[in-house]
């Protein structure tokens, strides 16, 4: 997999994308990352990629050209790499407040691609031609602004990094992550067995495989109610997991509580 980040400031990248399982995965082929300066792909000698808005009001905004430049330098380079048709089918997504949140069902929808090309934001955004016309998504991390969109990136290429194969050691771990079964992730303990009179459940000591799945599972449905209720609405649920929950005052399938 092949991410094209396009930023106005490559250096933001440098220590999490050669650091733990990311950097691993770089270092042994599994993820390719690439910087485009977009200061790399202005017109003029000052290198301007912002400017003033039209109309008037505060702060600065990202020009189009530079980013249309850009875009075209990255798929003219999966096209020599892959082919045409594969330039044409990576996604362009706008890092953006405006865009739809990011989630865990985005990161897997995104996991089957060959390439993706994230457009980092700065400044007071960017031209609305770049939406209408360059991007094919906007995706946003939430209800909150940061400085760029150059955060976002690191979130969205470790998310959908380690959804491919190899990227981390054990794949169960992948599959029983919090979200990736619909469900936050039960509660988990390593050694040693008490700590300053804080014990480990005797059911993860007894052996029986069972009764630890059982009681990770409700430990995870109970959660889910008490942290995330409105994950349960769209969550996969057994008649056993509907009863347990009830006996915990969940109301129904409608994310509430009673």
């Amino acid at each position: 997999m092949r991410f094209h980040i396009l930023t106005l400031f490559p250096s933001f990248f440098d220590s999490p994308f050669q650091s733990s399982i990311l950097g691993r995965a770089v270092t042994n082929g599994l993820v390719d990352i690439r910087l485009y300066d977009i200061r790399d792909y202005t017109l003029d000698r000052h290198r301007t990629a912002d400017d003033y808005l039209f109309g008037g009001g505060s702060g600065m905004l990202m020009k189009v050209e530079p980013l249309a430049r850009s875009i075209e330098a990255v798929r003219e380079n999966v096209a020599q790499e892959s082919s045409v048709e594969a330039s044409q089918r990576a996604p362009v997504i706008l890092l953006s407040p405006q865009g739809r949140v990011f989630s865990q069902a985005i990161a897997e929808e995104l996991a089957v691609q060959e390439d993706i090309v994230l457009i980092c934001g700065h400044y007071e955004g960017v031209d609305q031609r770049v939406r209408e016309h360059l991007a094919t998504d906007e995706i946003s991390l939430g209800d909150f602004v940061v400085t760029g969109g150059e955060a976002a990136a690191v979130v969205m290429v470790d998310a959908v990094s380690r959804l491919q194969a190899g990227v981390v050691g054990d794949p169960q771990s992948v599959a029983l992550d919090s979200h990736s079964s619909g469900l936050l992730q039960h509660p988990q303990y390593t050694r040693p067995r008490s700590f300053q009179g804080w014990d480990v459940p005797d059911v993860l000591l007894s052996g029986n495989h069972a009764d630890v799945e059982r009681w990770r599972r409700q430990q995870s449905l109970l959660r889910t109610l008490q942290r995330r209720p409105d994950l349960l609405a769209r969550a996969t649920l057994s008649k056993d997991d509907v009863k347990f929950l009830a006996e915990h005052g969940y109301s129904g399938l409608d994310g509430t509580e009673r």
